[in-house]
């Protein structure tokens, strides 16, 4: 847990709720943040596996998974190849439209590289309102919602402060859900759909992780057929991607034809007090500890040492 990126605190909430939920049910588990020591002291101590709880960069996207790997240490969550794809937004998007999917319309910029003209011209493109986020970022982190052509440069700017490569996306109104899954292929099951409501429609940083003020309906609130519907389009999507163990995948339902949007995945969600993954857990009759505990027994490697093998 904790980790360098700039989601490290919540990274830190995490990890501090699964420490306590894993020794609750009597696991030798023990904290351990890579940014504060090297990854091989997992191997010199004689860990015998890892619950990842880092967020971002530097431990959600494949580096984390690597050096495991490297290591024969087996670790919750996705392996190397879909960690590096889930957290790069634009990759996601050429995955799930190649399998024929539903995500919304997107121009990529490359701060730095891009004119203003450029800028200033994504709304002919995708039109107003859209999204501009960064590409590798998340727990809302550096996203703005523009509504006007003279906002993008400064939206641009502001998500560039956190990643070079910024996504601008077609915004849909309408019903804002997301949708855990356990398990992988033909065991993944889809968990209860979560609708959030946020005061204002801003799902925030403020407001995901230090609030109460954001309602959270679950059993979900949608109309009769479409949380089965939502559910089975994130089980293809997870799939699609090569996902194992668990993720969470958001998702906007247009609020006039009622198509649900892909936006992206979190191959390694929040477990904080505020956390969507447990909850929906919860929902589904499996409480806090006992879901570390299943994630921890499903802990993996994507290239098991072959039998007789010297470590």
């Amino acid at each position: 847990m904790g980790g360098r990126s700039a989601e490290r605190e919540v990274s830190l909430m995490s990890g501090q709720g699964v420490l306590a939920a894993l020794r609750a049910r009597g696991v030798d588990a023990h904290a351990f943040d890579p940014a504060e020591q090297p990854m091989d002291e997992l191997r010199r101590q004689g860990f015998a596996r890892c619950f990842i709880a880092l967020h971002g960069r530097f431990g959600e996207d494949g580096t984390v998974q690597g050096a495991l790997e490297l290591l024969g240490i087996p670790y919750t969550g996705a392996g190397v190849m879909t960690s590096s794809m889930a957290i790069d937004k634009v990759m996601t998007k050429r995955v799930w439209l190649a399998e024929g999917l539903p995500t919304p319309r997107y121009v990529l910029l490359h701060a730095g590289e891009c004119t203003p003209e450029q800028v200033r011209a994504v709304p002919d493109a995708l039109g107003l309102p859209l999204i501009v986020k960064p590409m590798r970022e998340g727990s809302s982190l550096g996203v703005t919602k523009v509504t006007s052509r003279d906002q993008m440069a400064r939206a641009v700017a502001e998500a560039a402060r956190l990643d070079a490569d910024v996504l601008c996306e077609t915004f849909i109104a309408g019903d804002e859900v997301t949708c855990p899954v356990l398990g992988a292929g033909t065991r993944a099951r889809a968990l209860p759909v979560i609708h959030i409501v946020a005061p204002e429609g801003q799902y925030d940083y403020q407001n995901k992780y230090f609030t109460d003020v954001t309602d959270y309906r679950v059993p979900c609130d949608l109309p009769p057929g479409e949380e089965a519907a939502v559910q089975a389009l994130v089980l293809k999507a997870y799939r699609v991607l090569g996902c194992r163990g668990w993720g969470r995948i958001d998702v906007m339902i247009d609020g006039v034809t009622r198509q649900p949007w892909l936006l992206e995945i979190n191959t390694s969600p929040g477990m904080t007090g505020h956390s969507l993954v447990p909850m929906a857990a919860r929902a589904a009759g499996i409480d806090y500890e006992t879901l570390c505990l299943q994630l921890l027994a499903d802990a993996a490697l994507d290239y098991a040492p072959a039998a007789g093998a010297r470590a």
